[in-house]
């Protein structure tokens, strides 16, 4: 990663982190916690009040993404879903509501401030189905072919690398797995100088890729069945857009990545600090130990 990527992506960091505070912050209020909230264009808004009032206030206070990729993943019970860039975990837990308890919601976040808030989200919530994941979404910490749906709400936009984004994601779905995604895209028209004109890279704008591009990224990771459609605008020429895709079910693609020096079983990380693992379905500790090589810290 070039000094340019590595600046932003601590700028992404930062930004996310300062909001995790904010809402955990806000918590000692007499009005409860101080949502971070940017505008009705993203948010808790975009969530149906009926979604917002079964989960704690903390997680919905954090809601910062484009959409509701929940809505249009169709999960099922008994499947396990990932989300990328987790955050405070709302779309976690609304996932684990719907894949019920022989179902698993991973949520994999950079961020140690907004992993610490999802745990108490998911405390609060009594979900024994999930678990978080630190690690980037350019290195997913899941071993292949274990992942039914990769969820994300505004996230894939802050990558500064997105075809290791969608390789990654296509390596750890199963072959028929798919993926629902709420993300910023622009309209083909615009150049990179004029995404940026209308936003920052934190802020959700300066790094999405147009329609074309996205559709081109995805289908070069492998994935087919690819689905972009616009929801409502965010800036002008860029939109909230639902993403659907497939992994097909024969595929000839490596399922693992090389094994970093630091690795174990070809997974560079572990599960979030102070969690502990619950329910019949393998987790990554689990698997690891399974490969005999256990959880390096």
């Amino acid at each position: 990663m070039n000094e340019h990527s590595t600046d932003l992506r601590e700028t992404v960091r930062r930004r996310y982190a300062a909001a995790a505070v904010q809402v955990t912050g806000g918590g000692t209020a007499c009005c409860g916690p101080q949502p971070v909230e940017v505008d009705e264009t993203f948010g808790s808004a975009l969530y149906g009040a009926d979604e917002r009032d079964a989960l704690p206030a903390e997680a919905v206070a954090a809601s910062l993404g484009c959409g509701n990729p929940t809505a249009v993943a169709a999960l099922r019970a008994g499947e396990r879903v990932l989300d990328l860039g987790s955050g405070g975990g709302i779309d976690v837990l609304l996932s684990a509501r719907r894949v019920g308890p022989t179902g698993r919601a991973y949520g994999l976040d950079m961020t140690d401030e907004m992993l610490q808030l999802a745990l108490a989200n998911a405390e609060k919530a009594g979900a024994t189905n999930v678990e978080f994941l630190k690690g980037t979404i350019e290195a997913i910490p899941l071993p292949a072919n274990t992942v039914d749906v990769v969820i994300s709400n505004c996230v894939i936009n802050l990558s500064t690398d997105k075809p290791a984004v969608f390789a990654e994601t296509f390596r750890v779905l199963k072959p028929g797995g798919r993926i629902g995604v709420a993300d910023v895209v622009a309209d083909d028209a615009l150049t990179s100088a004029q995404r940026a004109e209308r936003g920052d890279h934190a802020g959700c704008i300066a790094g999405a890729l147009s329609f074309a591009e996205y559709r081109q990224g995805l289908a070069a990771a492998g994935f087919t069945d690819i689905e972009i459609i616009p929801t409502h605008p965010v800036a002008d020429g860029m939109h909230s857009a639902i993403v659907r895709a497939t992994k097909p079910l024969n595929t000839d693609a490596p399922t693992a990545t090389a094994e970093a020096p630091d690795a174990c079983c070809g997974v560079s990380a572990c599960c979030a600090p102070a969690e502990t693992s619950t329910g019949p379905a393998p987790t990554l500790t689990e698997a690891k130990t399974a490969s005999g090589c256990g959880c390096r810290h």
